[in-house]
């Protein structure tokens, strides 16, 4: 991908079903369920490198004794980096005395029967050890304890925020996090009062009262009023202190979620390849957690999906197939190519269905899938033109002629190769112009100067990496004209549910149509935008439109494109240059269960999501830098 872009969080679950001696005795380590939260954490690293965490409780601890055990850190190492800490720790104790499983239960911090892993890439802003996953709300009652990560953004953390002033809570600060956390929290404490209050009607005693309300926590109707009011996409998972959980979906889906479950253990992650590789298992094995739904996994060890929120239009996010997910999923990696299959088509027809005078290529690494996917689909077409011209030769063709046809072939090669010691993207917002240069090595003397180069992409956002590096890079070769075909449609509106794409000015399609209305005069409708704008934030939230449309409306798709290709053209270029975008229609093809496509089509699945746009929109045309939710 020339430009990538982050994407916050990933997740990873695990809930023992037995003793920890099961797990010595039959895999020769009570520490199997840590074990397998590092492999799928390390699964899992390509949605998130910044800082990742992790959170371990402890089931039915002696009193005194310490039951919720967390750890987070920093940086791009930070998973190997969790785990090194929590392997010194282990090094530390008595290894005669850790054969003891009761003795390391009660000793070691991370011998327990409840994992959660989080990994995080910081969408905004800096990153601290503060916006680490998981958080933690801490509480001398086991069952008002409430760890929390997910993979999630909220749209509507104000108004959320404004319910927790009016609790007589006193927030301290306004975050997602932070909101979330409390939001839960407080009506967790409701539930215990609720049960406490039972417990004194039935006379039972302090210790039998703590007991009752761990197994009678009625954690469906916490997430009901907790989430009753939540807009945004989430993957959400809660660890109680007694250790009850939950795994929480929003109704449209749009974040993902997979789990599965066997007598030993239940086990949950963002990706699907990431739970098959750790546990061995088939595609067919897994579940996925139904949008609306929860996985509710009770101190007891059983489990059961139970609906909170009345689902929605299913608006799975595309990006997930398009990029954000790993390709070894194998409904992904069709998916993928289907994408580049499609471009075929176009992309001959630019090229005049000249074969012979093409390379082919593709911007790594992630674009590969998707050009193997347009290489079959030339491949289609060329085979059929060859078919076609043997018909036409008939049974008198020459031996020769023959040949001559069979010797047609594409021309794929490897063109860019991305210099793994060169870092090429920064996540913090103050350094993203920077991030350019030299991350690129080239093969020379493959393209001739009478070529058309053909590269795929895999989406373009800013238009940055193509402009400051790759396109120079490849004029270096030499060919008369340079394509860039994305397998994703235009990107044109901001995302709010956990995507790295929140300001309007970063878009390239943006800064397209503003070319435009300054080319017709007519940067005067900017204004006439945000005054439409303005008017539908004063709505109420349900009624909000996305007025942002009127903007990409007055363009046809094409002029956009076209203006995009001379927008990422550097200065001096001697080579011509064509941008070619995947269309929307052509998305839906290749991923027909994730159709959440608002950030192409500016068809947001829930309300808040047409509050961001039009917020986004008037704090650019303010020269503000704000996040728009």
């Amino acid at each position: 991908m020339s430009d990538p872009i982050k994407h916050e969080c990933g997740v990873a679950f695990i809930r023992l079903r037995k003793p920890l001696e099961f797990y010595k005795e039959k895999y020769g380590t009570e520490l199997y369920g840590l074990k397998k939260l590092q492999l799928l954490m390390n699964k899992q690293l390509n949605r998130g490198q910044d800082g990742s965490g992790l959170a371990v409780i402890k089931l039915d601890p002696e009193y005194g004794s310490r039951y919720i055990a967390r750890e987070r850190a920093i940086g791009s190492g930070a998973v190997s980096t969790l785990f090194e800490r929590i392997n010194k720790k282990y090094a530390s104790l008595d290894q005669e005395k850790v054969q003891d499983t009761k003795w390391l239960k009660k000793k070691y911090p991370y011998a327990g029967e409840v994992l959660l892993g989080h990994l995080r890439y910081a969408t905004h802003g800096k990153n601290s050890i503060e916006n680490i996953h998981p958080f933690l709300r801490q509480n001398n009652w086991m069952s008002r304890n409430l760890v929390l990560a997910g993979n999630y953004n909220v749209t509507n953390v104000q108004e959320m925020y404004q319910q927790l002033i009016e609790l007589g809570q006193h927030p301290k600060e306004i975050s997602d996090n932070v909101t979330m956390l409390e939001k839960i929290g407080h009506f967790l404490d409701d539930e215990n009062e609720r049960l406490y209050k039972e417990c004194k009607e039935k006379n039972m005693d302090s210790l039998a009262s703590a007991d009752y309300i761990k197994n009678n926590l009625d954690i469906e109707n916490v997430l009901k009023n907790s989430f009753k009011s939540v807009d945004g996409g989430y993957n959400m998972v809660g660890l109680i202190g007694d250790g009850n959980a939950f795994i929480m979906r929003d109704p449209n889906g749009i974040r993902p979620n997979y789990y599965w479950a066997n007598d030993e253990v239940i086990v949950v992650a963002s990706e699907r390849p990431a739970i098959q590789t750790a546990f061995d298992l088939q595609l067919g094995d897994l579940k996925e957690v139904k949008p609306g739904c929860a996985l509710i996994v009770k101190r007891d060890g059983s489990f059961e999906e139970k609906q909170i929120l009345e689902p929605q239009e299913r608006l799975s996010c595309s990006f997930e197939r398009i990029y954000f997910s790993r390709g070894s999923d194998g409904k992904i990696h069709e998916e993928r190519k289907q994408l580049g299959r499609q471009l075929s088509r176009e992309i001959l027809k630019r090229l005049d269905f000249d074969i012979r005078s093409t390379v082919f290529s593709y911007i790594p690494n992630t674009a590969a899938t998707s050009y193997y996917g347009l290489i079959d689909g030339v491949y289609k077409y060329l085979d059929k033109w060859k078919r076609e011209q043997l018909l036409k030769l008939g049974g008198e063709a020459k031996a020769s002629e023959i040949d001559k046809l069979l010797s047609v072939k594409i021309r794929r090669e490897k063109l860019l190769v991305k210099d793994a010691k060169i870092r090429t993207f920064i996540a913090q917002d103050e350094g993203r112009d920077d991030l350019v240069g030299n991350g690129y090595d080239v093969t020379y003397e493959v393209v001739k100067s009478t070529d058309t180069l053909v590269v795929v992409d895999d989406s373009i956002v800013r238009g940055t990496t193509l402009k400051k590096s790759i396109l120079r890079i490849l004029d270096r070769l030499g060919p008369k004209k340079i394509i860039v075909a994305s397998s994703a449609p235009i990107i044109k509106y901001p995302d709010c549910y956990g995507i790295d794409m929140s300001r309007m000015n970063e878009f390239i399609a943006f800064q397209a149509v503003k070319s435009l209305l300054a080319k017709e005069g007519d940067e005067q409708f900017m204004e006439v935008v945000l005054a439409a704008c303005k008017a539908e934030l004063e709505k109420p939230l349900n009624e909000i439109e996305n007025k942002v449309k009127m903007l990409y409306n007055r363009f046809s798709d094409s002029q956009i494109e076209k203006e995009i290709g001379l927008l990422v053209t550097p200065e001096n270029m001697k080579a011509e240059v064509e941008i070619v975008y995947q269309s929307i229609n052509g998305l839906h093809n290749a991923c027909p269960n994730h159709l959440g496509d608002w950030y192409f089509s500016g068809n947001y699945p829930t309300p808040g999501g047409n509050a961001v746009v039009n917020r986004s929109y008037v704090y650019y045309m303010e020269g503000s830098t704000a996040r728009a939710y």
